[in-house]
Formats: structure tokens, C-alpha cells, sequence
């Protein structure tokens, strides 16, 4: 598999990588990106977030993580370690996470932040209409990366320093941003930790490289 470099799996990279484990999938990102070569550590209080280099927000459900992350005493603290540059990466609830700012989202929900990008929670409709596509990601290979979209948000538009890594191609959706980067922030609107194709995960661990 022809791979370019900022999306093969790494060597060993003595970064701590924290997976917030407030809610959603967090053993099936902590199994990637152990396969890609960095140690993990779930991330629930102010003291774990300290520990870590850098962040993966996993899939789940938003408006619950939120709540949860405010509950926890922990909106704050993730805002400003993001303020301040570290690496960090979401998979749909993640996204949103990350995202300036949310459509069809609760009145009283809160992101973390630091994505210029406005992003439409449950774009794709409810979890009867979940499915998994073949998509066109350069970024991440020349091979088509296979992606698994449960309930997850689209991005509705993007700041001028964004950069959109992966779109839909066909249907309804067509052409629809599913993928992007700004600087050290990762996001995808799909799961890839819930499939064996490490590129994703192996592509924000050569983001930790650079950082």
C-alpha cells in the first residue's frame, strides 16, 4: 500500500496520548493508537489531563460528553490546553467537540473549541440511517478509506485556515466535508476506530511528530 509518510504508522513516539473517557468509544481508540506506536491514558479529571501530551475526544454522543465535561469540572481546563496547542483529535461527537460552533445542536450545549468550522450535529440523519462509504482521502493514502458514519455531523463550513482532508462522493450528500485539519487539531466526522485501517489514528500520531 503506497502510504505517504504523514500517514504511515510511526515508530515508537515517547508521546503520552490521553483519550477522554467521559462517554463513548474509548478502548477501541485506545486499541489504534497503541497499534501506532504511543501510550495512552483515559482522561476524566483535571490531574489526567495534565499528564498528557495530547488528546483524542471520541465518538459518542455530544450533548452528553458536554454536560459530562462541565460536570467534571473539566470544559475550562480542555478549552485552554487547546488554546495553548495541544495536539488533539475527534471522531464525530469529538468533532463537534471541537468545533467553533454547532447547527441543530441543544440550546445549552458547549464545545471545547479551537476548529474554525461550523458543524451540523446528526447531518446524516438518525441511527437508523448509519452506513459506511469508500472515501476519496488523499491525506491519509492513495487507497480509498473505509468509514463508518453512525449519526454523525458534517462540516457546514470552514475558516480560511482549515483544511479539508476528506468529502462524500455520490449521493445525497455528495461532496459533503467529512475531514479536516487546522494546525494540530484533527477531526473526522466518521469512526475510524471502529475499523482495522489505522491511517487516521497513524496520521495524528505523525501530527504529535511535528508538534
Amino acid at each position: 500500500m503506497n502510504v505517504p509518510a504523514a500517514a504511515r504508522a510511526v515508530v515508537q513516539v515517547d508521546r503520552l496520548v490521553g483519550v477522554l473517557a467521559l462517554q463513548g468509544d474509548v478502548r477501541e481508540h485506545e486499541s489504534a493508537l497503541i497499534a501506532c506506536g504511543v501510550r495512552t491514558s483515559r482522561v476524566r479529571t483535571v490531574v489526567d489531563l495534565a499528564a498528557v501530551d495530547a488528546l483524542v475526544i471520541p465518538g459518542g454522543e455530544s450533548t452528553t460528553m458536554s454536560k459530562l465535561a462541565v460536570a467534571f469540572g473539566l470544559l475550562e481546563p480542555l478549552r485552554e490546553r487547546v488554546r495553548s496547542g495541544m495536539p488533539a483529535y475527534g471522531s464525530c461527537a469529538g468533532m463537534i467537540m471541537l468545533a467553533d460552533r454547532v447547527e441543530d445542536g441543544r440550546p445549552d450545549q458547549q464545545t471545547i473549541g479551537g476548529l474554525d468550522v461550523t458543524v451540523r450535529r446528526n447531518a446524516f440523519g438518525r441511527q437508523v440511517d448509519s452506513f459506511e462509504a469508500e472515501l476519496d482521502a488523499p491525506a491519509f493514502g492513495v487507497e480509498a478509506l473505509h468509514a463508518v458514519f453512525i449519526r454523525a455531523p458534517w462540516v457546514e463550513s470552514i475558516g480560511s485556515g482549515v483544511e479539508v482532508l476528506a468529502r462524500v462522493a455520490g449521493g445525497s450528500a455528495d461532496g459533503r466535508v467529512v475531514a479536516v485539519r487546522q494546525g494540530r487539531l484533527l477531526a473526522t466526522s466518521f469512526h475510524p476506530e471502529l475499523t482495522s485501517d489505522r491511517r487516521v489514528h497513524a496520521f495524528f500520531v505523525s501530527m504529535l511528530q511535528e508538534a
